[in-house]
Order: C-alpha cells, then structure tokens, then sequence
C-alpha cells in the first residue's frame, strides 16, 4: 500500500467521527494497539527532542530496502500520534517517506486540535522520522 492510500485510509476512518472526543478515543485505540516496545530502546539516544511528553522511535532498514519504525510514548494520546506516523511511514523506501506529503494530518484536523506544545511534538516526531530515511539514503 502507498503512503498516500494509507493517508486516505486513515482520513475515512476520522471522517466516520464529527465529535473530537471520538477521535481522540480512535487514537487512544491506535496507541493501545502498538506492538511493544523494547525496554532497552528506552534510551536518551532514541528519545525525541521537542516532545513534552516521552517519546521514543527506533528504525531499521529491511533487506527489501525499506525502513520500519517502533516507538512509544508515556502520555496515551501521544502513542496514538506515534502509530499513525508510523502506519503512515514504516514500511516504505528511504526515498518514499524524505518525498511524502503527509496531507492526512491537515485532512483529519489533527493539528488543530493538539496543545501547541504537543503540536510542536509532533512536528519533531516528523523531523526525526524523515532524518532517519534521509541518513539511509546518505549511505
């Protein structure tokens, strides 16, 4: 599934919802969904810089040339935040995310909607993803 299939898909599932406290319980849903991450990514070194809350991602790169991310949050509706970018973005070649429009967080209000600390936590965890991808095209 492309990138922008995938932001489609997430904007008919928020367009099901008028109310923001439904979409803040379907992001709840989606964070609660997350696989585990692992204790020992817990570091200083994977934390997001520019988050209120902790927030720590990890990729790697696949042998099919794709990148996929993990990550976490301690506050609930910020690992909700964190599986969508990751829905979004794991799984997609270095290149795919660096040149990505991610139009789904404008279409779905969701900035709008976000403290602006937590806005700008957002915003970081977009930067980190994409320097990720920007390292493994650098090599």
């Amino acid at each position: 599934m492309s990138i922008n299939e995938i932001q489609d898909e997430i904007i008919d599932e928020f367009s099901q919802f008028d109310d923001w406290m439904d979409r803040y319980s379907l992001l709840i849903d989606y964070g609660n969904n997350l696989p585990p991450f692992p204790e020992e990514s817990r570091t200083e070194q994977n934390l997001i810089d520019g988050c209120q809350s902790q927030v720590w991602f990890t990729c790697k790169m696949n042998e099919d040339g794709k990148i996929t991310y993990q990550g976490d949050s301690d506050a609930i509706l910020v690992k909700g935040i964190v599986a969508l970018l990751i829905r979004v973005l794991s799984d997609h070649t270095p290149r795919e995310i660096v040149d990505a429009d991610l139009y789904f967080i404008d279409r779905i209000q969701l900035r709008e909607h976000l403290s602006p600390t937590r806005s700008n936590g957002l915003a970081a965890m977009l930067k980190q993803m994409r320097l990720f991808a920007l390292t493994f095209l650098a090599k």
